[in-house]
């Protein structure tokens, strides 16, 4: 394994996106409001590197709430077909505005004009009024380039410590273990067992 949690996640990633059948960028984000209340749900993973790991969504969803209040988070990769997971825990800032242009601008139109009908995580009277929504965004952007809604951004979340799990017959697992140090250094605690 590679000395480098970042570089050993690559790797691992790498073999996901060649043995996952759907979304190998799929992680369940856990967040806790003021109260320390958990929340957990899928989110995709849209970006990496040594600072930490990214994904969007609308600023008003509840995990945005929750991050507000809240900015202590764990992610959790979990690759069935390579019988691996990597737990990741730390905390959140918010990408600059141009990270979150630069990706909004690579999605999908309807992806794009999606998240300017949606209210994250807010009722709706029905589906057919969110289909109508959309139908007026499509009007309202045709022609043109559909711009970043005000309420939609990213999250980075910063890790603390990153473990790297891997199943073994008989339930006798490995997992490896890396903590965050000063100026970006990482203690290596060695392969652990269960």
């Amino acid at each position: 394994m590679a000395d480098d949690p970042f570089a050993l996640f690559d790797a691992w990633f790498a073999d996901a996106k060649q043995s996952e059948p759907n979304d190998p960028n799929a992680m369940a984000l856990a967040t806790a409001d003021e109260g320390g209340n958990p929340s957990v749900r899928m989110v995709l993973l849209k970006g990496h590197d040594a600072r930490g790991f990214v994904f969007y969504t609308n600023l008003e969803s509840r995990k945005a709430n929750n991050l507000a209040e809240n900015q202590q988070v764990a992610l959790l990769f979990h690759w069935k077909s390579l019988r691996r997971q990597i737990r990741i825990e730390g905390h959140v800032e918010r990408v600059t505005d141009q990270e979150a242009d630069a990706y909004f601008a690579s999605r999908g139109r309807d992806s794009q004009l999606g998240a300017w009908a949606s209210d994250q995580s807010r009722p709706l009277p029905s589906r057919d009024f969110f289909e109508t929504r959309f139908d007026e965004m499509k009007t309202r952007f045709e022609g043109g380039d559909v711009p970043r809604p005000p309420h939609w951004g990213g999250y980075r979340v910063v890790p603390l410590d990153i473990e790297f799990w891997q199943d073994r017959a008989h339930r006798l697992h490995e997992r490896r273990i890396f903590l965050a140090q000063q100026n970006g250094v990482w203690a290596d605690m060695g392969l652990l067992y269960p």
